[in-house]
């Protein structure tokens, strides 16, 4: 989270990634965080809203950045890639114990 947000905070120079490529890294960066966040937590749900929710107050801190804009796409990008990689984290969680 702390490097997204670094990233996030770096003014516009022109030599960001072009689109569509673009909503490929949010896709990657939120898959990551999402899996990590499931891995974490072991569940699916508060991983997704967890990482969801990052990706709105990310978005949102980057409109603040000269230079730099927030869309829309970017937000889905975000969303998709929280959702398959928390899906996939929170699979990985601790094993149930089974009843006696």
């Amino acid at each position: 989270m702390g490097l997204l947000w670094w990233l996030s905070d770096q003014p516009a120079t022109g030599m960001g990634l072009p689109h569509p490529w673009d909503k490929g890294a949010h896709f990657a960066a939120y898959g990551l965080l999402g899996f990590l966040l499931g891995m974490a937590l072991g569940d699916f749900r508060p991983a997704f809203f967890l990482a969801a929710l990052y990706g709105v107050v990310d978005e949102a801190h980057q409109s603040l950045v000269p230079g730099r804009e927030a869309f829309g796409w970017d937000l889905v990008a975000d969303f998709l890639g929280a959702y398959l990689g928390a899906r996939w984290g929170g699979r990985w969680g601790a094993p149930k114990a089974f009843p006696p």
